[in-house]
């Protein structure tokens, strides 16, 4: 119940506005990041307005708490004069700006009405009204790796990322840019070869990370760890994890290089799990487990694995460190690159999901593993590139060996998969692993190869879907008059499936003008608002949070 542990304040305000003595009550629903507005708000203002010749949608970002009013003169003499006489009416006592420049007035939405009725009784009288719509900028990447963009040149070829329009990540990025959002994306921790902490594409995009296998002993076993999980530098796997880390996170719309499923945000946890040994590189068992440990305790919500054994079915030591982090992250496999000798481990186990690559077609990549008699499925397929002629992945590399390469295998295409359920918690911290993994797998296209990642359906199917049972919530909306709290409520509980809208109700509230903020915590994920509202009798308002 919304109610458990409700604590509600209220305090004056010396100077008030009010010398009747009198109070009110300001309720509503606050509402989590992405709902829209009442509907029926929403279509009484957009059948009045389409009367106008005019369309609008509520439902779409806009300023809350203001009307946009197509004139720069809204006295009432002027209206008079207009013969808008109603119009005058509807604006008496209202709070406007003139925004001289643009030739518009803002209209501050009264109390006891929603911007959508207030905007449809205005054109009722009228006039023009509607949304001061908010414009974000386009999330088509201005990067030169996005398909349809100049290409990154390598040798004298140039390449692009045409494994994105595969996956439908334009229409994840645009389901976001509709909402209001940004491709921020959950935490993922990369358990690879490190990161290249200087690489352009990925500036402002790491958290610190760690190495756990800094020193080898004489008989090369991981033994050391520090806090610098920069990549190798020499060996077969130099550049590995910067792959990985580019395809999952690589900075967008900063005109460089290529562009990652989540673009900004410093979400990306580089953890080194291998060591130097001679002209290749190797994880442990010691290593991994630690590395699984450490992202859980970092937060992450996503650990990508883009490595493997092959010839074992369980690590035990490994698959208990698995089994306790599955409950707090989704585990993402590369299944490995040799297709006769079954499914890679821990792409093999039960909690992790398992990766597969499509070469150029959807067909499964001749080099991508497939499962042997007793194995589990692939869980998903996405594209890995085939060897040699240039269709294999555009991705990042260390600085020092030219920024970008191309590269195949298992191990390109499970970070996009990463990636996609990174973008799904971003938008939907609350829902659980198991849910993300379900969505991923249920929305994906059935092709030849197996089950395609679609990034888009994901983020749309994720959006939609219930709040996990019981997932925590706490809310508090403070009633602000000149930055001091006049009237306060707080709330919280373990929340029921969905968690959509949130009431709350603060009383004893004297007339005059106010801010309402609220503040919402769903499973730990942070969202606010603030509405103005003017208080002179009992007011019904929501207050969107993003």
């Amino acid at each position: 119940m919304l109610s458990l542990g409700l604590i509600l304040s209220a305090c004056d305000v010396g100077g008030g506005t009010n010398p009747t003595g009198a109070r009110y009550t300001v309720s509503g629903n606050v509402l989590a990041p992405g709902v829209a507005a009442d509907a029926q708000d929403q279509n009484r203002a957009s059948q009045a307005l389409s009367t106008a010749g005019l369309t609008v949608n509520w439902s779409a970002p806009h300023m809350a708490g203001q009307v946009l009013v197509s004139a720069s003169d809204l006295s009432a003499g002027a209206l008079q004069a207009q013969g808008l006489s109603g119009a005058a009416e509807a604006l008496s006592g209202i709070r406007t700006q003139v925004l001289g420049t643009a030739e518009l007035t803002l209209a501050y939405t009264p109390a006891g009405h929603s911007d959508a009725d207030f905007a449809a009784e205005l054109t009722a009288s009228g006039l023009s009204a509607q949304p001061n719509y908010i414009y974000r900028a386009l999330s088509v990447p201005n990067d030169p790796g996005y398909p349809g963009n100049a290409g990154v040149r390598i040798g004298n070829v140039s390449y692009d990322q045409d494994y994105l329009t595969r996956i439908g990540a334009q229409a994840a990025w645009d389901k976001l840019t509709a909402l209001g959002k940004l491709p921020v994306g959950a935490i993922v921790a990369v358990l690879d070869t490190g990161v290249d902490t200087g690489h352009e594409d990925l500036a402002g995009r790491l958290l610190p990370g760690r190495d756990f296998c800094s020193a080898l002993s004489e008989s090369s076993v991981c033994t050391g760890e520090d806090d610098d999980p920069s990549d190798l530098t020499s060996g077969s796997e130099s550049g590995h994890g910067t792959s990985s880390a580019g395809l999952i996170g690589a900075v967008g719309n900063n005109g460089k290089g290529i562009v990652g499923l989540t673009w900004t945000g410093r979400t990306l946890l580089p953890v080194k799990v291998f060591g130097e040994l001679g002209a290749s590189s190797g994880a442990t068992t010691s290593s991994l487990t630690a590395g699984v440990n450490y992202a859980v305790a970092q937060g992450a919500r996503v650990i990508n694995m883009s490595l493997g054994l092959r010839g074992v079915n369980t690590d035990p030591a490994l698959a208990t460190a698995l089994a306790a982090a599955s409950r707090q992250a989704l585990l993402v496999a590369a299944a490995g690159n040799t297709p006769g000798e079954g499914l890679y481990y821990p792409a093999s186990d039960p909690n992790v999901l398992a990766i597969g690559a499509l070469g150029k077609t959807d067909v499964l990549a001749s080099y991508s593993a497939r499962p042997k008699p007793g194995q589990k499925q692939l869980d998903l397929v996405a594209p890995g590139g085939d060897q040699g002629g240039g269709s294999e992945i555009l991705t990042t590399n260390l600085s020092s060996q030219g920024k970008y390469t191309l590269r195949a295998g298992t191990s390109e295409a499970a970070p996009l998969v990463s990636g996609a359920a990174a973008l799904m918690l971003g938008l939907r911290p609350d829902l659980s692993a198991a849910q993300v993994r379900a969505l991923l797998i249920g929305t994906a296209k059935t092709v030849t190869g197996g089950k395609l990642l679609d990034v888009g359906a994901a983020l749309q199917a994720a959006q939609l879907a219930a709040s996990t049972p019981g997932a925590p919530y706490a809310l508090r909306v403070d009633a602000l008059q000149n930055g001091r709290v006049v009237g306060s409520v707080s709330s919280q509980g373990p929340g029921t499936a969905p968690q959509q809208r949130f009431p709350y109700s603060i009383g004893q509230l004297p007339a005059g003008q106010y801010t309402l903020s609220a503040t919402l915590t769903i499973g730990g994920a942070v969202s606010s608002g603030q509405v103005p509202v003017s208080v002179g009798a009992n007011t019904a308002v929501d207050i969107p949070t993003r």
